[in-house]
């Protein structure tokens, strides 16, 4: 049978069924796993048998949801967690050792910002952040003790876009290890693995899970590279725990068309969004106007279900465009069937200081919209209502 096409992976990558013979895949609620005999045990300890031990190294369910997420980005291996930082900090806390350097674009997520500028530092391993606009400085923050180079694409929030194949041939070259944060367009939209990225992380919590329910984390990519991240993690206890793995499982099912129509709704709203006079500036992947819409085009299926946009009156104008809002969602998440509006300036990004957040395209009257799967004429006079009010 010839490699299944990515909405079948999702949906036929299962479990071997049970005696029982189910046909969805049972939720393995268990903290450990038994042994046959004091040899089975001694075996599977020291690795001479594959199987399941215990839920903080391994699961049923979150094996059956990485091997999905595997499949999806082309990857060799991954780990799963509790949550996307979790999988952020332990895949940078397995491979970095003290005196290593990492080079990150500027734009990063506001946890992630702060592991590397407040708590790396204590272990004396510093970043250099690189402009995503300007790809080209990259090779000149590169020293002998660079190990990483990581980047998001699209950025959180300004859904900025990076050529991912400049960063694999620049990883490359200078024998770094690439990682590229793929949340916000998911593998149905992206593969960075194909430019050269040598792991890939995502918050499940997001898209893939679609649903505003569960937290989660993983990591895919090298197997060398997993197996080190599996080694921290399976001493450390990151790990995600059964019932959410089982649930995110059965949320890849449904990721191709769930984000069809996420990114239907978001291109027609951010089209819309353009001609309205309360507005600044709208940003989104795929529209003709966005700085980087060639390469979005070149790497990504679909521009994603984020739309940046600045409304006119800064931080002010910002809050009461808010405060308006009557149907849609005014939360931190993301990614979630329900449209969900947020002002990273005083929420997500609060803890960067002015500058940081400037340098890194987060104005005062920037507003995230997450575009759900209402219907967009719903979305869009809600949108609209608040900001003319």
């Amino acid at each position: 049978m010839s490699k299944k096409k990515f909405e079948t992976a999702a949906i036929r990558t299962q479990l071997e069924r049970s005696q029982f013979q189910e046909h969805s895949t049972p939720m393995y609620v268990t903290s450990s796993f038994v042994f046959e005999d004091a040899e089975d045990m001694r075996a599977s300890f020291s690795e001479e048998k594959d199987r399941n031990i215990y839920s903080r190294f391994s699961n049923p369910n979150t094996t059956e949801f990485v091997e999905k997420v595997v499949t999806m980005e082309a990857a060799e291996d991954g780990y799963a967690f509790a949550t996307g930082m979790a999988a952020i900090y332990s895949t940078f806390a397995a491979l970095l050792s003290s005196g290593d350097h990492i080079v990150s674009a500027r734009s990063v997520f506001g946890s992630t910002h702060t592991l590397f500028t407040k708590y790396f530092p204590k272990w004396n391993i510093e970043t250099s952040y690189f402009d995503i606009n300007n790809p080209n400085e990259i090779e000149s923050l590169i020293t002998p003790s660079t190990k990483i180079l990581y980047a998001e694409s699209p950025t959180n929030p300004g859904v900025d876009i990076i050529d991912l194949e400049i960063l694999g041939k620049i990883a490359k070259k200078h024998n770094l290890i690439l990682i590229i944060d793929n949340c916000f367009a998911t593998p149905y939209i992206q593969q960075p693995i194909k430019f050269g990225a040598d792991l890939v992380v995502h918050s499940a919590t997001k898209l893939m899970d679609g649903q505003g329910r569960v937290l989660g984390g993983v990591v895919v990519g090298k197997s060398e590279l997993v197996r080190e991240i599996y080694l921290f993690s399976r001493n450390t206890g990151p790990a995600m725990s059964p019932f959410n793995a089982w649930t995110l499982s059965k949320s890849l099912e449904t990721l191709a068309v769930r984000v069809d129509r996420h990114c239907e709704n978001a291109l027609k709203i951010a089209k819309t969004l353009e001609s309205n006079a309360n507005i600044l500036k709208v940003k989104y992947p795929f529209l003709t106007s966005h700085p980087q819409y060639k390469i979005a085009k070149k790497q990504m299926k679909l521009g994603g279900n984020i739309i940046a946009v600045e409304v006119k009156g800064g931080i002010e104008a910002g809050r009461k465009f808010l405060n308006a809002i009557k149907m849609c969602s005014l939360s931190a998440n993301l990614g979630d069937t329900r449209t969900i509006v947020t002002h990273p300036a005083s929420t997500t990004h609060s803890k960067l200081s002015e500058q940081e957040r400037l340098a890194a395209g987060i104005t005062p009257g920037l507003v995230r919209i997450s575009v759900g799967l209402e219907n967009v004429n719903d979305i869009l006079e809600d949108i609209e209502q608040a900001l003319n009010t």
